[in-house]
C-alpha cells in the first residue's frame, strides 16, 4: 500500500528546529516511567447551571514590557504581567501594538462582537491592562457581550459565591448552630451557654458526630474528608517554582486558600464528579488571571470569579474525568483515539512509526496532554498564550487541544522517526522547548481538510 503524501509544508526545517535556550523553569518535573498519570477517576457530574456573566469595564492601558526570567519565577502579585515574553521568534512591537489596539476597540463597544474577539484573540492575547482576565471571561460566557448588564450580573454571581462559601465551607456544628440562631427560639433559655448552642438532649440521632445515618451532617463530612485532603496536597504542590502559589507569604498562603475554596465547593456542588487530582493545575492559570487583574475592584473577587469561570470550562471536558465513560465515545480513551486518528491523517509515516514500528501507546505521553490542558508540557507564560487559542476557538477547546497535540509530535517528527521505543518516549514526556507561535500557527494548518 503506497503510503499518504505529506504536505510539502511539514517538511520545513522549522518543523525540526529547537529554540537555543531551554527558557521552561517553572514546569513540573516530567514523569519517567511509561506508565500514563491516573488521577482518581469518578462517575458523570451533574454539573450546575452554567455561569452567566460579570464585571467591570476595561483598565486604560498601561505600558509594560515582557517579564524576565527572574521575574516571571518570582511573581508574587499584582504584577498584571501575565503574558508571554519568552516565545521565540517574539511577536514585533509593531504586530503587539496593533493588536492591543484591536483588542481595546472591540471590548470597548456598547456590545461586543464575541466571533470578531475570537480571532482576535486566537492569535494571543496582549499582556497588560488586565485585557486577557476580561477577555477570558467573555469567551468563557462569564461576561454578557452586552457591558450594560455587567455590573448587575457581576454582583448577582459574586453574591452566589459568597452564599457557596457560607453553606458549604462549615463544619456541621456551625451548620447547626446558624440553623438553630435563625429560629431564634432559645436565646432566653438559662441552660443554653452561648447563642445556637444545643444542649445534649436536643442533638438528635442525624446531628451527632457519631451517626452513621445516610443523612447525617457529619457521616457525609467525614466521607468529603478524603477528597479535601487531596485537595490540600494538589493546592500545595500548585507550581511550585511560582511565590504567587507557593511559599510560607501572606500572599501565596492567600491563594492557597483560594484554590482550596474553589475546588472544595466544586467538589461539594459536583458529587457526581467531586475532585480529580490535577484540577488544581486547570484552576490555577484562571486564577492567576484575574487576581492579576490591574483593577483591584476585579482582582478583590478572584476567587468568585475564578470559580464560575472553572465551571464552565470543566464543562466542556467533564467526561475526560468520569471513569464510567472511559471506553464511550466522550470518554478519556477515545479522546486519545481520535489524536491518533488526526495523527494518521495528516502524517501516516510518523503515525506509522510511532505505533506499529515502536508501539507506542499515545496514552503513555496524551493522557496528561490533554487531561491537563498542556499545562505541565510548558512552561506558565507559554501555557496562558496556548489557553488564548483554546479559549478562543468557536468549535470548543476539545477540537483545539487534539489540533495542538497533533501540531506537537509533528513538530519532532524528525527526531521522532529516528528514534526508538525509549528515546521517542522519553523525548513526549518531556517535551522540548519550541516557538508556541508557530505551534499554534501549525494546529491551526491542521483544521483544513
Amino acid at each position: 500500500m503506497a503510503k499518504k503524501g505529506i504536505p510539502e509544508w511539514l517538511n520545513s526545517s522549522l518543523w525540526s528546529s529547537s529554540p537555543p535556550i531551554d527558557d521552561r523553569h517553572l514546569r513540573n518535573p516530567p514523569a519517567t516511567s511509561i506508565t500514563p498519570p491516573s488521577p482518581p477517576i469518578v462517575e458523570r457530574p451533574p454539573f450546575s447551571s452554567s455561569p452567566s456573566a460579570i464585571s467591570t469595564a476595561p483598565a486604560p492601558p498601561l505600558p509594560v514590557r515582557p517579564p524576565s526570567k527572574s521575574e516571571i519565577n518570582d511573581l508574587q502579585n499584582g504584577s498584571g504581567n501575565d503574558g508571554a515574553g519568552i516565545e521565540t521568534p517574539a511577536v514585533s512591537s509593531v504586530e503587539d501594538v496593533s493588536r492591543k489596539a484591536q483588542v481595546v476597540a472591540e471590548l470597548s463597544k456598547k456590545v461586543i462582537d464575541l466571533k470578531e474577539l475570537r480571532k482576535i484573540a486566537s492569535q494571543g492575547l496582549p499582556d497588560d491592562a488586565g485585557i486577557r482576565s476580561i477577555v477570558w471571561k467573555l469567551l468563557l460566557d462569564y461576561l454578557s457581550p452586552d457591558r450594560s448588564l455587567w455590573s448587575s450580573e457581576l454582583a448577582k454571581k459574586r453574591s452566589q459565591y459568597k452564599q457557596f462559601k457560607e453553606e458549604l465551607l462549615m463544619n456541621p456544628s456551625e451548620v447547626t448552630r446558624k440553623m438553630d440562631k435563625s429560629k431564634g427560639g432559645d436565646s432566653n433559655d438559662p441552660k443554653i451557654e452561648s447563642p445556637g448552642a444545643l444542649s445534649r438532649s436536643e442533638i438528635t440521632h442525624e446531628d451527632h458526630p457519631l451517626s452513621l445515618g445516610t443523612t447525617s451532617l457529619w457521616n457525609n463530612f467525614f466521607k468529603d474528608t478524603e477528597v479535601l485532603e487531596q485537595i490540600e496536597r494538589d493546592v500545595m504542590r500548585t507550581h511550585p517554582d511560582m511565590h504567587f502559589f507557593s511559599g510560607d507569604s501572606a500572599v501565596a498562603k492567600s491563594n492557597q486558600d483560594a484554590l482550596k475554596n474553589i475546588l472544595t465547593i466544586f467538589a461539594k456542588l459536583n458529587p457526581g464528579i467531586r475532585y480529580v487530582q490535577g484540577m488544581n493545575e486547570i484552576l490555577a492559570p484562571i486564577f492567576y488571571i484575574f487576581k492579576n487583574d490591574p483593577d483591584k475592584g476585579n482582582a478583590a473577587y478572584a476567587e468568585s470569579d475564578a470559580f464560575f469561570c472553572f465551571v464552565e470550562l470543566m464543562s466542556g471536558f467533564r467526561d475526560n474525568f468520569c471513569q464510567q465513560l472511559d471506553n464511550s465515545v466522550v470518554g478519556i480513551r477515545y479522546t486519545i483515539t481520535r489524536l491518533s486518528l488526526l495523527l494518521k491523517h495528516h502524517d501516516e509515516e510518523l503515525w506509522r512509526h510511532l505505533e506499529v514500528t515502536t508501539k507506542i501507546n499515545p496514552q503513555f505521553y496524551a493522557f496528561r496532554w490533554i487531561t491537563l490542558l498542556l499545562t505541565q508540557e510548558f512552561n506558565f507564560v507559554e501555557s496562558l498564550h496556548i489557553w488564548d487559542t483554546l479559549l478562543s476557538d468557536p468549535e470548543g477547546p476539545q477540537e483545539t487541544l487534539l489540533r495542538i497535540c497533533c501540531a506537537m509530535l509533528i513538530l519532532v517528527r524528525r527526531r521522532l522517526l529516528a528514534g526508538d521505543f525509549t528515546s521517542n518516549l522519553k523525548l513526549l514526556q518531556n517535551y522540548p522547548p519550541t516557538n508556541i507561535s508557530h505551534m499554534l500557527y501549525v494546529a491551526d494548518k491542521l483544521r483544513t481538510k
